[in-house]
């Protein structure tokens, strides 16, 4: 019993934080888009978009905190813009996936880093834009991440057969009649919109695990593209949940912690499946 009362009195404590509850609502939210979208996007071999978009997200943010202009509404056409220029040198470029995602990302990252330190030096909010925090999250931060949040579920739902269409066979979707450009180009709008949510928590460094470690997870155990959706969502939220407690319990960082119990929902996938094949 005394484990039980000492569990749920760390479970009261975490509670009764304003920032947590905060942290919790958009966590999940971000987390559960990620995941859904990360299954498309590592199918398609995409997945390094969330990467890229990420540190094109720190160079508009930091770009934003230098001339004091509010870093979200900077940051989201950008970072859409930056989503739409990647599809396009992707299919139709001569600079084709990874490299234009390389290209990209470390040129915006380059671009934020050296206006930031010419006009106001590497600040706090810089910092947390870089690494995570989620003690920048503020009132208006959550209804604006609830509401992008809720959009990318819904469009989500509504497309997830075309969705998955196009993910799987793009030539038998295209010769169906779908629109595979514009299911394409709305897969990478949806992943801007995830990737500007989650930075202000996870920061640009560690946001793109959160699109990749639950989709690979769930591939080692689950086999259909519905099955594997579903398990990379619930992989993601049961490592939220946990990788935020225990950044609560052991005073370390939010994101580190998240990422890390990802990894190890990674690795406990994987020998589960290393040992359905012993098996039999």
């Amino acid at each position: 019993m005394g484990i039980i009362d000492a569990l749920l009195d760390t479970v009261g404590q975490f509670l009764s934080y304003t920032f947590l509850l905060r942290a919790l609502v958009v966590g999940l939210l971000v987390s559960l888009c990620a995941s859904v979208l990360g299954v498309s996007l590592v199918l398609k071999r995409f997945s390094m978009i969330g990467d890229g978009l990420s540190h094109v997200g720190f160079g508009s943010l930091a770009v934003a905190t230098a001339f004091g202009w509010a870093p979200l509404a900077v940051s989201l056409p950008v970072v859409m813009a930056a989503a739409f220029l990647l599809l396009w040198l992707s299919e139709r470029g001569r600079i084709k996936g990874d490299a234009a995602i390389a290209l990209i990302s470390a040129s915006a990252l380059a671009i934020g880093v050296f206006v930031v330190s010419m006009s106001t030096g590497m600040n706090t909010d810089v910092d947390n834009y870089l690494f995570g925090s989620i003690l920048a999250l503020t009132h208006e931060d959550v209804v604006l991440s609830v509401a992008l949040s809720l959009v990318v579920l819904v469009v989500f739902s509504l497309f997830y057969h075309k969705i998955f269409a196009v993910t799987f066979d793009e030539p038998y979707a295209r010769a169906t009649g779908i629109p595979v450009g514009f299911y394409n180009a709305a897969l990478a709008l949806l992943t801007a919109l995830t990737i500007v949510v989650g930075m202000r928590m996870m920061g640009a460094l560690l946001i793109s695990s959160l699109v990749i470690f639950p989709a690979l997870s769930s591939m080692w155990v689950c086999r259909r593209f519905s099955a594997v959706t579903v398990s990379a969502a619930l992989v993601s939220v049961v490592c939220y949940l946990v990788g935020l407690f225990v950044s609560f319990t052991c005073q370390a960082p939010a994101g580190a912690s998240i990422v890390l119990a990802n990894l190890v929902a990674f690795l406990v996938f994987y020998a589960l499946h290393r040992l359905r094949r012993m098996l039999g």
